[in-house]
């Protein structure tokens, strides 16, 4: 587990990281500020389900100062994801650029947050899962 620098961040948005970085111990999770509170996250090496021609992938995102308060959302990926059948990745996908690196954003917004319970661990382990798992 690599525990990320977590300065120039608000307390929240730090244990936010610390917790991710806790939780996927053989990743590589590194966060930079964002100069208001919050932090651009890369969570690096994450496995990816047999579907997919890759093994692994990285994911990016950005906890906002508002958090918990504001939802994480969007989360990308490795901008040459691609599934082992041919088929497009499909609804929820996109290309785009995050933290200037080419990626494949992933569209999975939180309708009904609860500071109080929709962490931004959740919500990586919800959308990892969403993108494993999808038909």
């Amino acid at each position: 587990m690599t525990t990320p620098d977590v300065i120039n961040v608000k307390p929240e948005v730090g244990q936010a990281i610390r917790d991710i970085a806790a939780a996927f111990p053989d990743a590589t999770v590194s966060a930079d500020g964002d100069s208001a509170g919050g932090a651009y996250v890369f969570v690096r090496d994450v496995p990816l389900a047999s579907i997919y021609q890759q093994h692994k992938t990285w994911v990016g995102f950005h906890i906002t100062y508002m958090y918990p308060e504001a939802d994480v959302y969007p989360h990308f990926v490795r901008a040459d994801l691609c599934r082992a059948d041919g088929a497009p990745l499909g609804d929820g996908t996109s290309p785009a650029s995050f933290q200037g690196q080419a990626a494949v954003q992933l569209s999975r917004r939180s309708n009904r947050l609860n500071p109080a319970t929709d962490t931004a661990l959740l919500k990586l382990q919800k959308v990892l899962r969403w993108l494993n798992n999808r038909p």
